[in-house]
């Protein structure tokens, strides 16, 4: 009855506000088959207790703090205090009219304040432990949020404010995410629905050090679809759902469940997996798999403990940003000209150079746009949803060009080579083999949402030592097979077979 009664007063407000202006705040509302979920997720730690504190981050219209206080309503509670932040002074006067309508229907008595100061800035320097801190920011005992989605330039007041846990321009949503880990009590938990995007990438790494740091991880909710979380605002969102543990002792486990979207509650999917198979050791990427399979392979490719850094190797990103350098580009070989490589010429395994795109020769005259005529392993750096891989990956031998000393990659393709010299045929096939295989798109998958292949990403994930690299190029060069099955049987003896036994022997 309370949250139903906050959510129908909500949707008198979106209908009334244009989309538009909420978007300036980053605020989409919570559902309410969500918020239930999200209040569910806390253990009754309340049942001895006569008091305790709550705290809304992001509070909008209430409906989060209406789905905790209803939660709490059948309890022996004597008293609540309840601390809302929100700065939006269209929603403020909803707010104070729904926590009214709570605290003359709850059991217990609630004690709420609407703070309208910057959550961010009116905290930081006892975040930061300046040299002026009063120490006084409050402790509570239960923290949860869906805080603002919206990018903020890195000379905001809020970037600014906590430069610990910031690289470049952030986003709201991970600054609130780590000030709400610093407001709460320890040992107890707080609960926030936002992006997954902080779980993987250099740009989030400060971010991910402070809080899995002081915080661990105890259950993550996927949605299976991205335009059913916030369904009545029409967001597409790779969203999930976190409960956190203020503490640094790590556990054994995380629970992770998943759902199609908000309304499919009853429908949850639940897996237990060791801690240290979700959250990697090396960078503290976090790793939402959602089936025994899934987990199982992370583990596997998890105990190789090497990375393409570890063994000489890098991916990066193509030199040439193909619209910005037009006036270097020719559809023809012309003197003084180079092969320009883009996406489009990565075909079943291969390179097919020239495919009859527009500008596939580079003027030679920038030699920042030039690199070395070298064997590389082509990756696209973009893929559509829609397409069943991710990784998609072409051989590329420089004796194939051995009339050019130098050639040019456009910016949407990444290639893997080692600085030095030339790559042998053998490991750029097996390169072949690991990025061409199920596992390994499998395990970029579950590592980044996004459609996008990250370069940065890439060079942390797990490979063999470079000897088994080059015994999987042999085997591929021997097959003269680059399909994905021949891949797999490759790779499969590697993970699961004796090829893995003997390596761990030597």
């Amino acid at each position: 009855m309370l949250l139903e009664h906050v959510i129908t007063t909500t949707e008198k407000y979106i209908e009334d506000m244009p989309k538009a202006q909420r978007k300036e705040y980053g605020q989409f509302f919570t559902s309410e088959a969500t918020a239930k979920f999200m209040a569910g997720l806390y253990k009754p730690f309340w049942k001895n207790l006569t008091c305790i504190s709550v705290l809304d981050t992001g509070a909008g219209s209430g409906i989060l703090s209406a789905a905790i206080l209803e939660r709490l309503h059948e309890s022996k509670l004597k008293e609540v205090y309840l601390t809302c932040y929100e700065n939006d002074v269209k929603i403020i006067p909803l707010l104070m009219k729904n926590l009214s309508y709570l605290k003359r229907n709850v059991s217990f008595q609630l004690n709420f304040e609407i703070k309208t100061e910057n959550y961010i800035t009116s905290q930081t320097s006892d975040f930061n432990g300046d040299l002026f801190s009063k120490g006084i920011a409050k402790k509570y005992d239960i923290v949860i949020g869906n805080p603002p989605y919206m990018k903020v330039s890195s000379n905001s007041a809020e970037a600014k404010s906590m430069p610990s846990v910031c690289y470049g321009a952030p986003n709201m949503y991970f600054l609130f995410a780590a000030m709400a880990l610093f407001n709460l009590r320890d040992n107890k938990e707080m609960v926030y629905i936002i992006p997954r995007s902080w779980t993987s990438g250099a740009y989030f790494d400060h971010f991910r050090k402070y809080f899995l740091e002081n915080g661990k991880l105890e259950h993550v909710h996927l949605f299976v679809s991205r335009d059913k979380v916030f369904e009545k605002e029409k967001v597409l969102q790779e969203t999930i759902i976190i409960k956190v543990i203020k503490t640094k002792k790590v556990p054994e486990t995380i629970k992770i469940t998943s759902s199609n979207g908000n309304n499919d509650f009853d429908k949850i999917h639940s897996l237990t997996v060791p801690y240290n198979v979700v959250v990697s050791k090396i960078n503290n990427y976090v790793f939402l798999m959602t089936t025994e399979e899934e987990a199982s392979l992370l583990s596997k490719i998890g105990s190789w403990n090497k990375t393409l850094l570890d063994v000489g190797l890098r991916m990066k990103t193509g030199l040439t940003v193909d619209f910005r350098e037009w006036k270097y580009l020719k559809d023809k070989e012309e003197k003084n000209t180079v092969p320009m490589f883009f996406a489009q010429h990565i075909k079943n395994g291969k390179i097919v150079f020239p495919c009859g795109k527009h500008g596939e020769y580079l003027l030679a005259e920038k030699k920042s746009l030039l690199q070395l005529n070298s064997n590389y392993l082509f990756v696209k750096r973009f893929t559509s949803k829609e397409e069943k891989r991710r990784l998609q990956c072409g051989i590329y031998l420089s004796k194939k060009f051995s009339s050019y000393k130098f050639i040019s990659t456009q910016n949407k393709i990444n290639f893997i080579d080692n600085n030095e010299h030339n790559l042998s045929k053998t490991i750029v096939y097996g390169l072949y083999v690991l990025f061409n295989s199920t596992a390994y798109d499998m395990y970029y998958r579950i590592l980044n949402g996004s459609t996008q292949v990250n370069a940065t990403e890439i060079n942390c994930m797990p490979v063999p030592q470079l000897t088994i690299i080059e015994e999987m190029g042999a085997k591929l060069i021997a097959s003269k097979i680059l399909t994905e099955e021949i891949c797999d049987s490759i790779l499969e003896g590697y993970l699961y077979g004796k090829e893995r036994r003997s390596e761990k022997i030597s």
